[in-house]
């Protein structure tokens, strides 16, 4: 199937990331596309660097569609320059220096933000650290404060604890005031304790089941931020207390659960959520977003916690940036930078 063939040879073009087909890195390329228009409520960015995020791999895949009216172009984050302001707009202007989350559009010179999605860039930031705040910090605040609404000196298990919202994750628990346990590989163990993790567990040799009962004194952790998804399922309930809350971000293991007996949800009164961010509305993200930057923010601002940064990559080696975040080499974000 091809894809992004056909546009508007009338309208100003920009430089995108374009798909010639759905498959792999390689259909990746640097094409043209119709530099868009801001609504009323928007404001136009020049965009000067996006981020990846396993969604775009799924997009790029052909199996993880666009939202309605989104931009079918790459990328959920933007820092970059407002060149543009729509009509109703007041609170930005021509200059300002901004972040935020976007539906699509990232990959390219220029793209459309809300100007009640945009953030304004911390003091001292570049735009590359910048881009790297939206998409894991919004998702990771999401888990422990809307849904699972962590509370003071209660123990957060967080897999994948090196991905890039792993690693928002337990910087927003420890802030939150939690105990922060996590799995990942060996070689990434320090970066986990370094931001505040208190037990690093190697899911590839160790029964994180077992380690984090024996690190709560069996009591079980209260709340599970999981993007491994069937292959935990069954640990995930076990590892978890009485009144526990586990929140599913991501089914990087499968879909399938093998037979479950449901007496040991009842039993244990426990919560389980799924979520996503990309198809929630867009009054519940700005909400999201609000809620974050006062939160966050702040703390960001005064160097207590940080986004973690794994690479940079030109945009012309987009290809090679999306090989690389799913050979799972990253530890932290993948950062594209827009010329």
């Amino acid at each position: 199937m091809v894809f992004y063939e056909f546009y508007d040879l009338d309208k100003i073009k920009m430089k995108a990331v374009v798909i010639k087909e759905f498959g792999g890195p390689e259909q990746l390329r640097l094409g043209e596309w119709d530099k868009p228009t801001p609504a009323k409520n928007e404001v136009l960015v020049k965009v000067h660097a996006s981020a990846l995020n396993r969604a775009d791999t799924l997009q790029r895949k052909g199996v993880y569609p666009p939202p309605a009216g989104a931009s079918p172009i790459l990328g959920l984050e933007l820092a970059g320059e407002v060149v543009e302001v729509g009509s109703a707009i007041s609170r930005w202007q021509t200059g300002d220096q901004v972040f935020g989350l976007v539906q699509g559009g990232g990959y390219a010179e220029y793209a459309v933000i809300h100007e009640y999605m945009a953030m304004p860039l911390p003091q001292g930031f570049t735009f590359e650290q910048a881009v790297a705040i939206p998409e894991v910090f919004l998702t990771a605040f999401q888990a422990l404060r809307w849904l699972a609404r962590v509370q003071p000196n209660e123990t957060v298990l967080v897999h994948a604890g090196a991905s890039g919202v792993g690693t928002a994750a337990i910087q927003l628990a420890k802030a939150m005031g939690a105990r922060v346990v996590v799995t990942a590989s060996v070689g990434k163990h320090q970066t986990c304790l370094d931001l505040g993790a208190e037990l690093a567990i190697d899911y590839k040799t160790e029964d994180f089941q077992q380690r984090t009962l024996d690190f709560t004194q069996g009591k079980g952790v209260d709340v599970v931020i999981d993007f491994i998804a069937a292959p935990y399922f069954h640990q995930n309930i076990e590892a978890l207390a009485v009144d526990g809350r586990m929140v599913i971000l991501a089914l990087m293991g499968g879909t399938k659960v093998s037979e479950f007996n449901l007496a040991k949800m009842l039993r244990k009164r426990l919560s389980v959520m799924g979520s996503t961010l990309r198809a929630r509305s867009q009054d519940y993200q700005i909400k999201l977003t609000q809620d974050l930057a006062e939160f966050a923010i702040p703390l960001i601002t005064q160097g207590k916690i940080a986004p973690v940064i794994d690479s940079v990559f030109d945009w012309t080696e987009v290809a090679e940036a999306h090989r690389y975040m799913e050979a799972n080499k990253n530890v932290g974000k993948i950062i594209l930078k827009i010329s």
